[in-house]
């Protein structure tokens, strides 16, 4: 029973490293976590432990249904990722592109609403409560520079 071993295997519009462990492999798609990946490994009833380029054309197949619904294989609401959508009400796990755009929709209408979150993130600074007084800078200049002190030296000498 000798199979060809694929070396790249495409997922839900990802080339993935055929080489690696299975749940390892999923994971490197976008809005999917190890745990998840483990869990959707053993939901649709595949060896954790195999390559991912050893399985076979079904089993891959297998795969790709269930990140395209999780809950349809028997895996829990909980453990999708954007779940009590403010504009439909459903739960959905979201992957790659997806995530993306409604990550940045909604932080388009965070800032649209005028919302504190979108305020912080309209600014580009912390927005989960962190303190931003030594941290963040983003490339601001820190202290006084030393050009500053010799000019303000400079004219004090002057003014005597």
């Amino acid at each position: 029973m000798s199979r060809e071993f694929n070396y790249r295997v495409r997922l839900h519009g990802t080339n993935l490293d055929g080489t690696k462990a299975v749940p390892y492999a999923i994971s490197d798609v976008k809005g999917i976590g190890i745990r998840m990946a483990l869990s959707l490994t053993k939901a649709v009833g595949v060896d954790p432990t195999h390559r991912l380029g050893s399985l076979s054309d079904a089993e891959v197949k297998r795969l790709e249904e269930a990140l395209d619904n999780p809950v349809k294989v028997g895996l829990p609401k909980w453990m999708l990722n954007h779940r009590k959508d403010p504009i439909t009400g459903g739960d959905h796990h979201l992957l790659a592109s997806d995530l993306d755009m409604r990550t940045k929709d909604e932080l388009e209408l965070m800032r649209e609403t005028r919302s504190w979150k979108g305020e912080r993130h309209a600014r580009g600074i912390k927005v989960r409560g962190q303190h931003t007084k030594t941290t963040a800078r983003k490339g601001r200049s820190v202290g006084v520079s030393k050009k500053q002190l010799q000019q303000q030296a400079s004219t004090a000498k002057k003014e005597e």
